[in-house]
């Protein structure tokens, strides 16, 4: 296990302190004050798991799964639950290596999400992250309604050493996407990441705008390998779920990154989002740096918060 790994699953489990308390705490007081395995026993489970943001869709598995391992391995006693429950976790979460296909191919990445999320802060980390995997990156400022939007994202693609395609303030997305898409293809840049417009109160505009821009990239760039990132702050609890899905009602979202979660008694979104919507989170954010965005690992995720000790063995399969 890297010493960068160690490091943010340190930060991961701190940061997950008050999620802990707000689930976990709960969860073991469950498994530690019933003597027997009953329907009580699920029913307060059950309501634990879904008050803990875990939502409703994550928590029926959990509690169907738990039922069939209690039958099939004649489980007697509560306490033997907490692993069930810790491995069903791990198992709706895992995320697989074909979910970061895109830094091998030569692709063009929307990064979506209602403004105060830390989308410019995030595609600025993704490309530091990419760069430092020695990809060519490129960066397009497409969201030009924010005024600092650009100012932002240039201070981000100097930190991380790549160039950046941007639009004077009020410009059509569009025209921004279609010279980036361009300078892309004549410099060679194996990733395209585009920052984009984060409004959703008017979903019918936003949805033209990302037809839009994503007709240019079928049109000029079709090769491309595609992807939909949506950034959602995981302090904002089940108002992230709802972001996600009105997200996922105008494009075709292929990945979440959830920011913000140190800190936040609402970290069990994490799973809600990803059994409720069934799209995977692929990237986790506990700070500011460029080393506190990390590739989601579904393992260190739920030994984080469950406060299980890393094993070295974890994450000897996983790319640093």
């Amino acid at each position: 296990m890297s010493e960068e790994k160690k490091g943010f699953f340190s930060r991961l489990k701190a940061g997950l302190s008050k999620t802990r308390k707000n689930i976990v705490h709960g969860i073991d007081s469950i498994f530690s004050g019933f003597s027997k395995i009953d329907e009580d026993f699920y029913e307060e489970l059950e309501e634990t798991l879904i008050m803990g943001d875990i939502g409703v869709k994550a928590t029926e598995e959990i509690i169907e799964r738990l039922k069939a391992e209690v039958k099939s391995q004649r489980i007697k006693e509560p306490a033997e639950c907490r692993q069930v429950v810790i491995d069903t976790i791990k198992e709706q979460m895992g995320v697989t290596q074909a979910a970061y296909e895109y830094e091998q191919k030569q692709s063009v990445v929307f990064v979506i999400g209602v403004n105060g999320v830390g989308k410019t802060t995030t595609v600025g980390k993704l490309a530091g992250k990419l760069k430092a995997q020695g990809r060519k990156v490129l960066l397009a400022a497409a969201d030009t309604f924010r005024a600092a939007a650009g100012e932002q994202l240039e201070e981000w693609s100097r930190r991380a050493g790549v160039e950046m395609i941007g639009g004077a303030e009020g410009a059509d997305p569009a025209s921004v996407i279609f010279d980036a898409v361009n300078a892309a293809k004549a410099r060679k840049a194996d990733v395209l990441l585009c920052d984009t417009a984060g409004r959703l109160h008017n979903k019918k505009n936003l949805m033209e705008e990302l037809k839009k821009m994503n007709r240019i990239i079928d049109r000029e760039f079709p090769d491309a390998h595609r992807e939909n990132l949506v950034v959602l702050d995981a302090t904002t609890g089940q108002n992230a779920l709802q972001q996600a899905r009105d997200f996922g009602e105008v494009t075709n979202l292929t990945g979440i990154i959830l920011t913000k979660m140190d800190g936040t008694a609402k970290g069990g979104i994490a799973i809600a989002i990803q059994s409720e919507l069934n799209i995977p989170v692929k990237y986790i954010g506990v700070g500011e740096t460029i080393e506190d965005l990390q590739k989601f690992d579904a393992d260190a995720f739920v030994n984080a918060l469950f406060d299980v000790t890393e094993n070295e063995n974890d994450n000897e399969n996983e790319e640093g």
